[in-house]
């Protein structure tokens, strides 16, 4: 075995089950492409980076709100977006701070007292990012290498006797599914299975991508575990927090109120198979480790062709895909003439 790897990220695997094309335009290729909502990604950013610099300043709940909307003031001051009016900015600065509070609320003080019990048992350790990199690994016997996958969470904190990770987002919608399930065995085991099967219709790139991600992320923290001999930590998890759902937020205009409120999703117990935990006494789940070995040793042989599922790529991913200008299956079905 050489020491070769190829380096991946979840999120681009995520990209590759959307489109195999898409992927190599953007990772292969080097192609730049606007991300999906940069408005959105922006302020979730400013929020991110805000709730971070106040979990590592206090871990009391007033405290913690205060440093974070103080933080977030200064953040939303140097934050460069063109909106129409200084009243829409406020407005949007106090989304922000709802939301804020709302997290503080949810689950912030909680973290932040696991944070602050990590960093008793491993006092050299960073456990607050943004975006701190969590790594899997999968063999690629064929090419004597290995694939480093990263995952990175916002911040690793502490839940009895499990090593929690969290990773801020925009939105749960691209789970689809796993948003309303707490168990692998049934419609969820169904729908990963039929993704990959060309006998069927189903396409879930978010739910698959999700229990992916979610794969990685558990592995990494496994990792970090043994590596900072946290022993008295016996299980890992991972959860999603949406910090810019709109749907959650509520503006009462007669009394200039803006509320919102938080669904922190655990992905855990609906990954695990209670199967693969009878054999391993670890949160993992055989059937998406195989298919993400699968699916990474795809994108290391250049599968990029998405000919065998083209119809239902271009149905879902072709509206919204900034680079179907520059791709020839796309351009080809646009320019095609009857008869």
């Amino acid at each position: 075995m050489s020491d070769r790897t190829l380096a991946l990220s979840v999120d681009g695997i995520r990209s590759y089950l959307r489109c195999p094309r898409r992927y190599e335009f953007a990772h292969v290729d080097g192609l730049e492409g606007e991300a999906d909502d940069p408005t959105t990604e922006g302020r979730l950013e400013v929020l991110r980076r805000a709730i971070c610099d106040g979990l590592r300043a206090d871990s009391d709940a007033d405290a913690l709100e205060t440093a974070i909307l103080e933080r977030l003031g200064e953040l939303w001051a140097d934050h460069d977006e063109r909106l129409h009016s200084r009243t829409q900015r406020r407005h949007e600065r106090r989304v922000l701070e709802a939301t804020a509070r709302a997290y503080v609320e949810a689950v912030g003080a909680t973290h932040a007292a696991g944070i602050d019990a990590l960093g008793s048992d491993a006092p050299a350790a960073e456990f607050v990012g943004p975006h701190l990199p969590l790594t899997g690994s999968v063999a690629l016997p064929e090419r004597e290498a290995r694939a480093s996958i990263e995952a990175p969470v916002d911040y690793v904190s502490a839940d009895g006797s499990s090593l929690v990770g969290v990773r801020f987002v925009p939105t749960l919608r691209p789970l689809g599914l796993l948003r309303y399930r707490d168990r692998w065995e049934g419609d969820v085991a169904d729908l990963f299975a039929a993704h990959f099967d060309p006998e069927r219709d189903e396409f879930a790139p978010g739910l698959v991508g999700g229990l992916f991600e979610t794969s990685v992320a558990l592995e990494g923290l496994r990792a970090l575990r043994d590596e900072l001999d946290l022993t008295g930590y016996r299980t890992c998890r991972y959860v999603q927090i949406p910090l810019a759902d709109r749907s959650r937020v509520t503006v009462n205009w007669m009394r200039d109120a803006v509320e919102a409120s938080l669904e922190p999703c655990d992905l855990t117990d609906v990954f695990l198979d209670h199967q693969t935990f009878g054999m391993t006494h670890q949160h993992r789940n055989g059937a998406v480790e195989s298919r993400l070995a699968d699916t990474v040793s795809a994108i290391a042989r250049g599968a990029f062709d998405p000919a065998s599922r083209w119809e239902t790529i271009a149905e879902h991913a072709c509206p919204d895909c900034a680079y179907a200008v520059c791709c020839g299956p796309r351009v080809a079905a646009e320019v095609r003439f009857d008869g």
